[in-house]
């Protein structure tokens, strides 16, 4: 299948953008329906092409048959524009009826609730560099089956720095959300919520608590999708969307001479200098800017990206077909952003977050940070605005350990250095078993409550979260 392209976003008559979450059918899989939720009813949902320092309002109207939540992944966002997970825009068959302390969260006192009726506009003021962000639902306890319905989309920021730089552009620059789904016979998504209505009972059933995998691998909406490309540098701008599978993309046949990839980005933006990469390792909700140059192929070629991490078919992520030569001006300059390297000497405090599996919980042990559940309104840390802080991170397993509103650089993994991939500012870093990782982070922009959390949808949705109060 040729790789779609999402469409853009574009504002209403009155500036908004206006997000409709609403019920639809695709056809994903060739000659069969599969019945999705969507923005605008696409999936995954429009593409904004915005610039830094120009705020954005999106409001977000629900029409699904259950309550959402939205979150603008990696933005620098006022608290209540930011998603919080019991922020709810429930839709009108279900206002003034629907019960909000549901589940394992029925003991939590009602001020943590807030329930707006069918309507709410973001937000959005992008005090913030260049980068590859993304949105997506974010509602408590159900994160993982209404993404995994189709709730996600690509948010890209542009800046002068960006703009300056003889990047490629245009058809040459390419945003490929990637994700893997398992389908019924009948062509619909198979999920193993424990309850299908998304309205009672949260969690997965069986061993899916690791968190939930499909066999098929979808880029922009489509199975193992094919791009025509010119004999030129591409710029692929890459997010894993997966609800918890990992990444480590490979190209097949690698280029005659040099690396596959340069890395010219990050989760936050544009790195200090471009770094030759032979692999690109993405956790759930990573991102990584690279430049792919297909002129050092034959005319004629194939080239497959691959995930060295999946199984089968699950091994394949999409295909490029090199068809004919063309102009390119473009290049990779080395020096790209200035990106000031934080210190440890920079940290007024230290902090360590244990993410490890305990419990008892409703159906057993639960994903816990620092051995706590999930209590909305009750903070496990409260930084201070405009300080960093260095954070200890620690696991059983493997954890995304995502942080809303705060920035940071990776100090370290065990003791040594970061991993190449770890470069720059990130939201997001994979914190693999049983390993140490050191970050610096820094909290600019608003006060309010935001969140840390697991990003592997089932463990988030199983407790992995905890308050973050900036003052």
């Amino acid at each position: 299948m040729p790789l779609p392209r999402p469409p853009l976003a574009r504002p209403a008559a009155d500036g908004v953008y206006e997000l409709v979450q609403r019920p639809a059918e695709m056809e994903i899989i060739p000659g069969f329906r599969t019945g999705i939720w969507g923005y605008g009813g696409m999936f995954p949902g429009p593409l904004f092409d915005v610039r830094s320092g120009s705020p954005v309002r999106v409001r977000i109207v629900n029409r699904l048959p259950v309550p959402t939540s939205t979150h603008l992944h990696g933005g620098a966002t006022p608290a209540d524009s930011d998603g919080y997970p019991t922020h709810l825009v429930v839709p009108a068959p279900l206002t003034g009826t629907f019960h909000a302390a549901h589940g394992m969260h029925a003991a939590h006192t009602s001020s943590v609730w807030r329930l707006t009726p069918e309507r709410f506009v973001h937000e959005y003021p992008l005090d913030q560099p260049a980068a590859t962000l993304w949105y997506h639902d974010h509602r408590m306890d159900f994160t993982a089956p209404q993404v995994y319905r189709g709730l996600a989309g690509m948010f890209l920021v542009r800046d002068g720095v960006e703009d300056a730089l003889p990047l490629p552009r245009g058809e040459r620059e390419l945003p490929l959300l990637i994700c893997d789904r398992a389908f019924e016979e009948d062509g619909s998504f198979h999920y193993p919520s424990r309850d299908p209505s998304l309205l009672g009972e949260p969690g997965v059933t069986g061993a899916h608590h690791q968190g939930v995998e499909g066999d098929v691998i979808l880029v922009n909406g489509a199975p193992w999708p094919e791009a025509e490309v010119d004999a030129a540098r591409y710029r692929l701008r890459i997010l894993n969307a997966a609800n918890a599978r990992r990444l480590d993309l490979r190209l097949d046949p690698p280029p005659p001479s040099g690396a596959a990839f340069t890395q010219i980005g990050s989760d936050l933006g544009l790195l200090a200098r471009s770094q030759p990469l032979d692999r690109v390792e993405l956790a759930s909700a990573e991102r990584a800017d690279v430049i792919v140059d297909f002129g050092a192929y034959p005319i004629g070629s194939e080239v497959v990206l691959r995930n060295a991490l999946g199984t089968g078919a699950a091994g394949d992520v999409m295909r490029f077909r090199v068809a004919r030569r063309a102009a390119d001006d473009s290049a990779v300059p080395a020096t790209l952003a200035d990106v000031p390297p934080l210190t440890a000497t920079q940290a007024v405090t230290s902090r360590r977050f244990d993410f490890r599996r305990s419990g008892p919980g409703p159906h057993g042990k639960q994903w816990m940070i620092n051995g706590q559940p999930f209590t909305p309104g009750t903070p496990l840390a409260s930084p201070r605005l405009g300080t960093t802080e260095l954070w200890t991170l620690t696991s059983d397993f493997h954890h995304p350990v995502h942080v809303h509103l705060g920035r940071f650089q990776v100090l370290g993994r065990n003791g040594r250095a970061p991993r190449a991939i770890d470069a720059g500012w990130k939201d997001t870093v994979d914190v693999r078993p049983y390993e140490v990782v050191q970050v610096l982070v820094r909290f600019e922009g608003y006060r309010g409550r935001y969140l840390l959390h697991c990003h592997n949808l089932e463990h988030e949705d199983m407790a992995m979260m905890a308050d973050l109060d900036v003052g």
